[in-house]
């Protein structure tokens, strides 16, 4: 086998095994914040927000949601989107914390 045609197969195989992964880390499910999530138990988050403690958090209000925050890295109809309070990982849509601020 020539010098050409080894170097070709080398990157050939390069390739493909790069192309592999990128499209599992596309097709991969983004990161949750857990409740459980030291930044989230700070922060007072819970991936539902109806359960939020109001006697702890007094400024949560019926309605207020995480697809409802100017933070929210997605559109209001999706189930979670990043959020860069928690450094870029998803939280639920239905999810709250003390950070909440309403979307303009």
């Amino acid at each position: 086998m020539n010098q050409q045609r080894r170097t070709f197969i080398i990157y050939a195989a390069s390739a493909s095994s790069f192309a592999a992964t990128a499209a599992f880390a596309q097709n991969a499910a983004p990161e949750l914040v857990k409740d459980s999530d030291a930044n989230a138990v700070a922060l007072g988050y819970s991936s539902d927000g109806s359960k939020t403690d109001v006697k702890k958090y007094p400024q949560y209000a019926v309605g207020q949601s995480c697809s409802g925050c100017t933070l929210y890295g997605g559109t209001a109809k999706d189930a979670s989107a990043a959020c860069p309070i928690f450094g870029g990982k998803h939280v639920s849509g239905k999810g709250w914390c003390s950070a909440w601020a309403k979307k303009a």
